[in-house]
């Protein structure tokens, strides 16, 4: 096994220091990124959908739970698969507590094309208590470029859609796939892929800040159970 050079605590600084610079250049060049992706068009979505969830039957505007923005994870499900995906399973592993989003205006939730009846023991299997849906059925998957036709075989891929509510209007704004979702799992890079974002007053574009928005440190950021949703 390779492992790194050692060297002085001097030597370590020294070292640190350059990469740090680096480190800096990255994030101001990941803040222009998420700009840019706020400044994104965004999509009317006119199809009717229609899950399946603990409540029964919903459309894709009931999957917002009366929030303004929406995150789905397209879980790797199949309707003929005994069990969720491996690697998806270990992403909605990392996802962390609800509250944070929740309370940003924002729902995640998990939608799989696997009939509700297979979701429900997986889901108590794995011990996850967030929002998934079933899109049996439903063109959902396929619309959103999550189960595609491979040679006559449908296949599934994983990622991510990014939804808004404008009234009673549903907009895309956002998708992403496979390697795009490295990095995802905490609630700011969530936001980060969202129109709104962090809703915070130093992000671009400018009009989109709200008292939803919670930078850290600030007496906004609660404890979960303290957030009033």
């Amino acid at each position: 096994m390779s492992l790194p050079e050692v060297a002085s605590r001097a030597e370590w600084r020294a070292a640190r220091q350059e990469l740090l610079v680096k480190e800096k250049a990255a994030t101001r060049a990941r803040d222009a990124l998420n700009a840019e992706r706020r400044r994104l068009p965004m999509v009317a979505v006119d199809r009717e959908y229609v899950f399946e969830g603990g409540d029964g039957k919903v459309t894709l505007a009931g999957l917002f739970e009366g929030r303004r923005q929406l995150v789905v994870y397209h879980f790797m499900f199949a309707p003929e698969w005994d069990a969720g995906c491996r690697s998806c399973s270990g992403f909605l592993d990392q996802i962390g507590h609800l509250a944070h989003l929740r309370a940003r205006g924002t729902t995640f939730a998990a939608v799989s094309r696997a009939p509700y009846t297979k979701i429900l023991p997986f889901k108590a299997r794995m011990g996850w208590t967030l929002p998934w849906y079933s899109s049996y059925l439903s063109e959902f998957n396929a619309d959103f470029e999550v189960t595609v036709a491979d040679e006559g075989e449908l296949t599934e891929r994983p990622g991510l859609s990014c939804f808004l509510l404008d009234g009673d209007r549903v907009f895309h704004t956002y998708s992403t796939y496979e390697r795009g979702l490295d990095g995802l799992g905490s609630t700011t890079s969530l936001l980060d892929l969202t129109a709104l974002g962090r809703q915070e007053e130093w992000e671009e574009p400018r009009g989109r800040a709200s008292a939803l928005g919670a930078p850290a440190g600030s007496d906004r950021v609660r404890y979960h159970d303290e957030y009033d949703d």
